[in-house]
């Protein structure tokens, strides 16, 4: 997808309403007060020697950084916020509210904005080194932890 589908995706979530209960539709999570969506997505990494991986880290990492870019433009300068104290404290067994506790699973860090109440955040994203990468859009009005 190019960045003007990635924004029109973004534009699209920020409006849509928060369902009662989670849901997937597509590749994208959805719960009270949260939208989680993959904009992109890469191949899986089984029979690779860690070169490809990381040129494919490095272009997924360029694009969120250009898709930020564009909304620094909307609404100024991006936080940049880590996820890995999250995860500690959920693994430590803290309650973490949703979507925080998943997304700190697999997403390090996230440029967040505010805007119109609600919290958007741009990361990449993988589960393990095998898997894909992928660039991950979250829309929320739960406040980060």
């Amino acid at each position: 997808m190019t960045l003007a589908g990635h924004l029109a995706t973004i534009d699209r979530l920020r409006l849509d309403p928060f369902p009662e209960s989670p849901v997937r539709s597509g590749l994208c999570d959805s719960g009270p007060g949260f939208h989680v969506a993959s904009l992109a997505r890469s191949e899986e990494f089984w029979e690779d020697d860690g070169t490809r991986r990381l040129e494919v880290e490095e272009q997924y990492e360029a694009e969120r950084d250009a898709l930020g870019e564009l909304l620094a433009a909307r609404w100024g300068a991006h936080e940049h916020v880590s996820l890995f104290s999250v995860l500690a404290r959920s693994m430590d067994g803290e309650d973490i509210p949703e979507p925080w506790d998943v997304l700190s699973n697999h997403t390090p860090d996230l440029y967040l904005w505010r805007a119109d109440g609600r919290w958007i955040g741009l990361g990449v994203s993988q589960w393990d080194d095998e898997l894909p990468f992928e660039l991950v859009l979250l829309v929320t009005e739960v406040d980060p932890p």
